[in-house]
């Protein structure tokens, strides 16, 4: 807690003025970082100008891409470890992103079928995440799965 004050400018006393505890300084970061990938994956599939495999390609990088490495490796096991340390957001951040990559696709093609493409995609970047030794491991491989998959 020392080391986060000192990185906000703040005192300790302030930081836990602001947070009660580290779980909920924990959950605040945790929560202001998925709310910035749903709002930034937004944005990337809204951009209908763009061929919708890079858009989607973009998506996920933002989504878990960037997550790839031994640091979230430790995170998800606190987060299994502790399954209510982060509250509802667990469900909601990947509930929404799922929405927003049907959408994505079923502007293209019907909406069940869409439904099932993003599963499958979500599914498959779940299991390329916990293989991928590099995130660009992780982008190649999931390329070939939305060239695969979508329309």
């Amino acid at each position: 807690m020392e080391e986060v004050a000192r990185a906000a400018h703040i005192s300790r006393p302030g930081l836990y003025f602001l947070f009660s505890s580290k779980e909920v300084l924990f959950r605040a970061a945790v929560t202001q970082a998925l709310e910035r990938d749903i709002a930034t994956v937004e944005h990337v599939l809204a951009d209908i100008a763009r061929p919708l495999s890079e858009r989607l390609i973009e998506a996920f990088d933002q989504w878990a891409g960037r997550y790839i490495g031994p640091l979230t490796r430790d995170v998800a096991e606190v987060i299994e470890a502790n399954p209510d340390l982060l509250g509802e957001i667990v469900e909601t951040a990947p509930r929404r992103f799922e929405e927003l990559i049907t959408d994505a696709i079923a502007a293209e093609t019907e909406r069940e079928a869409a439904r099932a493409v993003a599963q499958t995609l979500i599914s498959a970047s779940i299991g390329l995440k916990q293989q991928a030794p590099s995130r660009e491991f992780f982008l190649e491989r999931l390329k070939a799965a939305i060239d695969l998959l979508a329309p």
